[in-house]
């Protein structure tokens, strides 16, 4: 336990050095396990993901600035990470817990008639509904069969047969 100490510090002092060395470990632990979650812990950035990151961005934040213990920190962190790994299987698995926790998609457009309350309730711009268009090839709302804000917050485009 000494040589951690001399290598990390304690939790209530730190030398520039040894917060180099935590700044190594605490990144070297993260890529770590978030390589072990699979692609899936960011990938689509669900209100659960940005959730996990945030906490997960500050608990290690602590342990870099030596105002937690390391040991500690990589132990909460391994938690959350697994919290997240339990909650996104059992969303994978239970339509009604994803419709809970992920929410449901909404429809902003059918047969080129937008629902502009819609647009207005999810502060989807006008902006944002023709950037979706465009990576569709669309070059007006007539032009889709159904709009859609997807759980993830991205706009996906069916165009018209």
């Amino acid at each position: 336990m000494e040589t951690f100490h001399a290598i990390f510090g304690s939790p209530h002092s730190i030398s520039a050095a040894q917060a180099c060395a935590r700044t190594v470990l605490v990144f070297a632990y993260g890529l770590i396990l978030f390589r072990l979650a699979g692609r899936r812990t960011f990938a689509r950035w669900s209100a659960l993901d940005i959730t996990v990151s945030i906490i997960v961005g500050s608990t290690l934040s602590r342990g870099l600035s030596g105002n937690a213990p390391l040991p500690t920190v990589f132990l909460e962190v391994a938690l959350i990470m697994a919290l997240h790994w339990i909650i996104a299987r059992i969303i994978a698995h239970r339509r009604m817990f994803s419709r809970l926790i992920e929410g449901p998609a909404i429809e902003l457009a059918r047969d080129g008639k937008l629902f502009l309350s819609r647009l207005q309730q999810h502060s989807v711009s006008a902006a944002d509904l023709d950037e979706a268009l465009r990576s569709q090839g669309i070059e007006n709302i007539d032009q889709a069969s159904r709009v859609t804000l997807e759980p993830s917050g991205r706009i996906s485009v069916l165009k018209s047969k």
